[in-house]
């Protein structure tokens, strides 16, 4: 008997991939490529630094304040936590208990089965369509709770909201997760279905719309008694999740919103203009509301683009599993990164109908 025969063993969440090559076109890791707005800026430029030998506000009360009026809920509706990883793994340890399983997509966020091994948690994984959408009647069956992001990851299909309301109405007696990391690109969210449904959570994270990936901050809402046992959770495991300077910063977002719906409408324009030009090179792909597409090409293979690609250094995400082995996942960058990678695409395909 060895020490190790008593450590815990999981396959972990493996992230995309931060490489450190020079004149990176990166589009793996669906990052804003538009920076914060001025006042983030100034806040952290403004920052008082003589704070930081104090511990920050625990349930970052400023910001959960503003975050909530924001959204229009009363502050007790509004759970933060450190980027929303950190929340989704409190949510996964508090509301997913039942000894029925936990149900979500075959093809969705990869940290949710690691989520379900590291904590005990029973859980099927529901097929999606041929055509990577979710069937909501799949979901209407006996359950220890549902999660799934809309638009999904990392197919950029969404599904609307009366057909997720479809899927509440059905479950009410199970915790239903939306997770909305990227619902600003063009999908409709459930946030105003929060007070009709006593079961639901929303999840947010500012990493994406907000462009904030590089400090961490995500939220959960809910009516007051779910977001309640969320905060009970995190009091018996970190009562100090969010750091003062990331609390000033989430602030400052908050402010900016009017730059960063802006920049998320650029962000659209660019999606669809790529859309078309890779369409008019034998690419296909779902109707997608993120600020990332999913594509496959009528005659090579997805890995094959991937390692040319990667050559002319730029960097997207491959995913080597099941139904999805031959499909890229590609952020959507500036439009000049875009025509970077249309240019190198063109250039790779002619090779290859040469060779």
């Amino acid at each position: 008997m060895s020490w190790r025969d008593h450590l815990r063993q999981v396959e972990p969440y493996v992230a995309g991939e931060q490489p450190k090559m020079r004149n990176l076109v990166k589009l793996n890791t669906n990052e804003n490529p538009y920076g914060p707005g001025e006042k983030v800026k100034a806040a952290i430029r403004d920052f008082d630094s003589e704070v930081l030998n104090l511990y920050p506000n625990p349930d970052a009360e400023t910001l959960r304040h503003q975050l909530a009026m924001y959204h229009g809920l009363a502050d007790d509706q509004v759970y933060l936590g450190n980027g929303s990883d950190a929340v989704l793994a409190i949510i996964f340890l508090t509301c997913f208990n039942s000894s029925k399983k936990l149900l979500f997509p075959d093809i969705t966020y990869s940290f949710y089965p690691v989520y379900c091994e590291l904590y005990g948690i029973d859980y099927e994984t529901i097929p999606l369509k041929d055509d990577f959408t979710i069937d909501i009647k799949d979901y209407m069956k006996d359950n220890g709770g549902i999660i799934f992001p809309n638009p999904n990851a990392p197919t950029g299909a969404a599904l609307s909201k009366a057909q997720i309301e479809e899927i509440l109405k059905h479950n009410q007696n199970s915790v239903v997760v939306i997770d909305e990391a990227y619902v600003d690109f063009g999908a409709e969210s459930v946030m105003r279905l929060i007070d009709t449904y006593e079961n639901l959570l929303v999840v947010h994270t500012f990493s994406k719309f907000r462009s904030l990936a590089g400090i961490r901050l995500g939220a959960a809402f809910g009516q007051k008694e779910l977001i309640s046992h969320l905060y009970d959770v995190k009091n018996s495991f970190n009562s100090y999740p969010i750091d003062a300077l990331a609390q000033k910063i989430g602030e400052a977002s908050i402010q900016d919103s009017a730059h960063i719906k802006a920049n998320a409408q650029k962000v659209i324009a660019t999606r669809e203009k790529t859309c078309e030009a890779l369409k008019a090179l034998g690419f296909t792909m779902p109707e997608s509301s993120a600020n990332f597409i999913f594509v496959t090409h009528e005659s090579v293979r997805a890995d094959v683009l991937f390692k040319a690609l990667r050559e002319r250094h730029i960097i997207v995400r491959y995913f080597n599993k099941p139904r999805i082995d031959n499909y890229l996942r590609i952020t959507i960058g500036t439009p000049e990164q875009m025509e970077v990678l249309i240019e190198a695409l063109k250039e790779i395909l002619s090779k290859q109908a040469e060779g």
